[in-house]
């Protein structure tokens, strides 16, 4: 019998188009023949979770809270959950938000430019293959499964646009026979719901305009309407199925960066619903959530330190920190390699993931880190549930304490 690798490796070498790092954007007759010829690759799994064994994400574009908090179809929806009214974005604008919720850092990317981070940053599909977890993403109007263009259509209104792609960012991926096919388009999510081949983990993007970006919240509210609604009364989609809806970002960048939030689905007890969560989260809250709930390691970057869910944090007797947000706001990075110098400052050097912490989930730090990075000393305080960094002095001096086995801890990043 053929080990999951061995299957995965001919299954890659099967594809009828090699994988491939671009470095520019395709032509149309490029894209037309990738289209005809790239397979998408839909793999299943069934690993249980603490408190849920799939998780669906799915984000819109750039609205302040009260803007969203005023939309009735997500009123109607966090009346069916939970509502999370402490979540928050990271920096702005859109695309260092995405990487953030695939690699545990934006590695100072302060721009929507065409980025490329090399393949010794790992990410989340890292984690999930530690267990054989199936993942995917399902990205509305992209053209064909792994595309790595920068928007589709070539001309006229934005539709699909790559910023919006967490993994398609790393070589890690992209390099991979087999990775860039489970990042695929609505019609190949509706056939995966169909067929009953969704896999554990989704990362939903719609497109330009049902996500706000390109409209409002009326329409992106509507687009809520017509998408989820119905797969949260579909048994096979539902069934202990953890929907987190949320934004990138908010829209006023001198604001705190504090997003609406909403836990749905057939994982939330039915006393939470209609309840409101006032734990402190960040997108760095979920990577964590995902690794405590199904026993997976982390990436030693900002996941490391950051709060979970509580949903899981209950399941696991981790204690979240309380943090003081009267001077949090989330809105800037600090300095790195991917910086335009727009709302950081560029550096050559990229972070260093700490390798022996056991961090959150409380399951240490992925192999495939620990070997890359070893011996060598982490660029953060990767503990602290709030990323900050001393040397730019970036989000200093934001207090944050927990009580924890009758013994009260306090900290100030500093």
């Amino acid at each position: 019998m053929l080990s999951m690798q061995s299957l995965l490796s001919l299954i890659g070498g099967l594809s009828l188009v090699g994988a491939a790092t671009i470095t520019k954007q395709p032509s149309q007759a490029e894209i037309d023949a990738a289209r005809a010829k790239v397979q998408p690759f839909s793999p299943v799994s069934n690993v249980k979770g603490l408190a849920f064994d799939r998780f669906v994400d799915i984000w819109l574009e750039n609205t302040d809270y009260a803007t969203a908090s005023k939309n009735p179809s997500l009123s109607k929806l966090a009346s069916e959950g939970i509502l999370l009214t402490n979540y928050w974005a990271l920096t702005h604008p859109s695309q260092p938000n995405y990487c953030a919720s695939a690699g545990g850092d934006n590695f100072g990317m302060d721009n929507d430019n065409f980025q490329q981070i090399p393949s010794n940053v790992s990410t989340i599909a890292d984690l999930f293959d530690t267990k054989h977890i199936a993942w995917g993403e399902y990205q509305e109007d992209m053209p064909y499964a792994g595309y790595q263009g920068m928007r589709y259509p070539l001309s006229g209104p934005n539709q699909y646009v790559r910023k919006h792609n967490p993994l398609v960012m790393f070589d890690s991926v992209t390099e991979s026979e087999v990775r860039p096919r489970q990042i695929k388009n609505f019609t190949s999510f509706h056939d995966d719901l169909a067929h009953h081949k969704l896999p554990q983990h989704m990362f939903i993007t719609p497109n330009m305009t049902n996500d706000a970006h390109d409209s409002d919240i009326t329409v992106a509210g509507n687009w809520v309407d017509r998408f989820l609604l119905p797969l949260l009364k579909d048994r096979y989609f539902s069934n202990n199925t953890l929907v987190l809806l949320t934004f990138d970002e908010n829209d006023t960048y001198d604001e705190p960066n504090r997003l609406y939030s909403i836990l749905v689905g057939g994982a939330i007890p039915d006393h939470l619903k209609g309840t409101k969560d006032n734990t402190f989260y960040t997108h760095y809250s979920i990577i964590a959530s995902l690794s405590a709930n199904w026993g997976l390691p982390s990436l030693g970057r900002w996941d490391c330190g950051a709060n979970l869910l509580k949903l899981v944090a209950d399941k696991t007797g981790y204690v979240n920190w309380d943090v003081d947000t009267s001077n949090v706001f989330l809105n800037q990075t600090y300095p790195g390699p991917l910086s335009a110098g727009t709302y950081s400052k560029y550096s050559p050097k990229w972070a260093i993931p700490t390798t022996n912490e056991r961090c959150s989930a409380g399951h240490g730090i992925v192999d495939v880190v620990k070997k890359t990075y070893k011996d060598q000393k982490p660029t953060y305080n990767y503990t602290s549930p709030v990323p900050y960094d001393t040397a730019s002095k970036t989000n200093l001096g934001i207090k944050y304490s927990r009580t924890k086995d009758g013994k009260k801890e306090s900290r100030i990043t500093r």
